[in-house]
Parts: C-alpha cells; sequence; structure tokens
C-alpha cells in the first residue's frame, strides 16, 4: 500500500482530492481565441502548492468557484486537458468529474512519473482572469532492478555484491547476512579474503517510505578442503558387530575412502558395510573376527584437499588394549609421576 501525503495541504479554491484546495495565487494576463478559449500568461507572486501521490493512484484536481465564473479551463504546463465540458487531452486516463458553478474538477487515473509537473486552473470572471496552481508530485516505491547471483568461491577469495534499486524519493540499499546479522549499507558488498563462516544467505533491502520495503536474497556458497573431526577406536568383543565412525567438513562434501592397513576397503566384501553420508562415514562390521582387529584409516577428499585419520578396532583383553586402557588410569598416571621426580633428583 502507498502512503503519500501532500506536502503542503491546499486550502481552497484548488485542491487534489475530496475536501483538498488551493487558495488563489496567481494573476494572469489573458487572450481570448475566436473559440473563446483562455490562453494564459502568468505573473507568479509565490510558488506553486505541491501535493503528493502514489505511482498508480488517481489525483483528483479540483478548482472550486463560484457564479461570477465564466469560463474555466485544466492546463497541464502549455497542455489543455479541459475547457468547461470540452476535452483536449487525448489521455484516455483524463476525465472530467465535476463542472458546475461551483467546482470544476479532473481526474487523472492511474498517475504515474511523466505525470508530475504543473497544474493550473484557469478561469475568467466579469473583472478579469485568474489562475490557481499546483505542483503535482509522483512518488514511485523502492524495487530492486538488478541483483547479484548467485556466487561459489574458493576460500579466501574476494567477493563483491551488486544490488542496484530504484524510486523516487532516492531509495537507501542496505546489505545483511541472515546468519549473524551483519550489514552494510550502499548497493555494492564487498567481502575480503572470505572464509567458511561468511557463508550463506545475505539480503538486500531497498526502501524509500513510500510503500513496504522490497528485498531480495543472494546466496554465497564457500568452497573449503575436508577437515576430518575427532575419530575415536573402537574395542568390540569378537563375534559382536562393530562400527567404526568418520566425520568430515567441506565443500563441496567430501568423498569418503577406507583403508585397513595398506588395503583399501569395500562394502559387501570380509562381513564389511560403508554407509556414506553427507558429512559422515560409517565402516560396520557385522561380525568381528581375529582379522578384523588392527590399524584402520579413514580418507576424506573433495577437488580442494584431502585429509585423513587413523583408527583402531582394538581387541579386549589384548596386550594393546591394556596399554591404552592402562596409560589412562590414575594409579599408571601416579607411577609416571614418581618416576619423574625420581628421575629429576637423579640429575
Amino acid at each position: 500500500m502507498c502512503g503519500c501525503y501532500p506536502v503542503a495541504p491546499p486550502q481552497r479554491w484548488l485542491h487534489l482530492s475530496p475536501g483538498q484546495a488551493a487558495p488563489l495565487r496567481y494573476l494572469i494576463h489573458s487572450l481570448f481565441l475566436p473559440s473563446g478559449l483562455l490562453v494564459q500568461s502568468l505573473e507568479y507572486n509565490q510558488p506553486a502548492d505541491n501535493y503528493t501521490v502514489c505511482q498508480g493512484d488517481n489525483a483528483t484536481l479540483s478548482c472550486y468557484i463560484d457564479e461570477q465564473v465564466t469560463r474555466v479551463a485544466w492546463l497541464n504546463r502549455s497542455n489543455i486537458l479541459f475547457a468547461g465540458n470540452d476535452k483536449w487531452s487525448i489521455d484516455p486516463r483524463v476525465r472530467l468529474l465535476t463542472n458546475s458553478p461551483a467546482e470544476f474538477s479532473i481526474l487523472v487515473a492511474q498517475v504515474d512519473v511523466w505525470d508530475e509537473g504543473l497544474y493550473t486552473c484557469s478561469f475568467q470572471t466579469q473583472a478579469r482572469p485568474h489562475t490557481a496552481q499546483v505542483y503535482l508530485i509522483v512518488h514511485v516505491p523502492a524495487r530492486i532492478t538488478n541483483i547479484s547471483s548467485a556466487v561459489t568461491v574458493n576460500e579466501g577469495s574476494d567477493v563483491n555484491l551488486l544490488c542496484v534499486a530504484t524510486g523516487k524519493p532516492e531509495p537507501t540499499v542496505t546489505w545483511r547476512q541472515l546468519r549473524d546479522g551483519f550489514t552494510s549499507e550502499g548497493e555494492y558488498l564487498e567481502i575480503t579474503e572470505i572464509n567458511r563462516q561468511q557463508a550463506g544467505e545475505y539480503e538486500c533491502v531497498t526502501a524509500n517510505g513510500v510503500s513496504v520495503a522490497d528485498s531480495k536474497r543472494v546466496l554465497i556458497t564457500v568452497n573449503y578442503p575436508p577437515t576430518i573431526k575427532d575419530v575415536k577406536d573402537a574395542y568390540p568383543t569378537m563375534g559382536k558387530p562393530a562400527l567404526l565412525r568418520c566425520e568430515a567438513m567441506a565443500v563441496p562434501p567430501a568423498e569418503f575412502e577406507w583403508f585397513k592397513d595398506d588395503k583399501q576397503l569395500f562394502g559387501g566384501l570380509e562381513g564389511l558395510q560403508i554407509q556414506n553420508e553427507r558429512t559422515r562415514s560409517m565402516l560396520l562390521i557385522d561380525n568381528v573376527t581375529a582379522r578384523h582387529y588392527g590399524n584402520y584409516s579413514c580418507l576424506a577428499s573433495n577437488k580442494l584437499g584431502v585429509s585423513n585419520a587413523s583408527l583402531r578396532l582394538i581387541r579386549p583383553g589384548s596386550l594393546e588394549n591394556i596399554a591404552v586402557t592402562g596409560m589412562e588410569s590414575p594409579l599408571f598416571l601416579g607411577l609416571l609421576s614418581s618416576a619423574f621426580v625420581t628421575l629429576l633428583f637423579k640429575i
């Protein structure tokens, strides 16, 4: 909905909407064509009143007169719109509303920017010709006319976004990152050496107070190589199932490969299953046997790089398991601390 208001509300004689009129401001010298049409030459003594409407609205131009008026006409700049009941304008949007001894009104439907300008009510009395004027201002809601397309870049690159808006009055343009709420004023948004945390949707908002704000969004995708998160060893019992999990953050999403020692593993062989999701891969063993215990590697890769991590499938009760769990026990840590102190005294 357009929210336009008159800049200087008219008072009497001339108005643009019911109940609003403008005072008589001008004197004119007039000539009369053979047809009796008034042709004006203005002597300005005060500026015309301003009246603001929104693009697409209707503007009613009313001139309040009395029985002393013998001729009356509405003009736009030097173009005659209506002279009495006679229509001179070829614009179908312009039509006569009222022609009575007290009022002479016309309507301009669906006002557009080219309708902006000076409108004159020129009328002749027995004493002399007169004129009253109003300047029609057409406001246009802010609209985004051009905006950058979705962007995909590698981490560390520079990004430039553009958002072009039009409107009257001149609209403001603001960029906003939806995730973090970061804002930047102006048509251009420049991001130097972008990182993965700055990826996401950016919204351009334009407004000029005429109507509701207009907005559009641009998605920035930041590519970066895989980074494998913490991985954990597993301690399954023989004859039971086992699971090794490998998670990796990457854009584009990483492709996963599994290895035992130097041998690549494939799902469906030797009781193994491999389940790959967007950010993780799982190696499942249906029935653990002695040959399954050992060292495993997870490899995550995309077009920007490779990352790998080592995992172990450890048999409970084995020397390796005892060594791992023993090193984590309070007793072992206490013995290690005492040995370290003794070593220092010997030194």
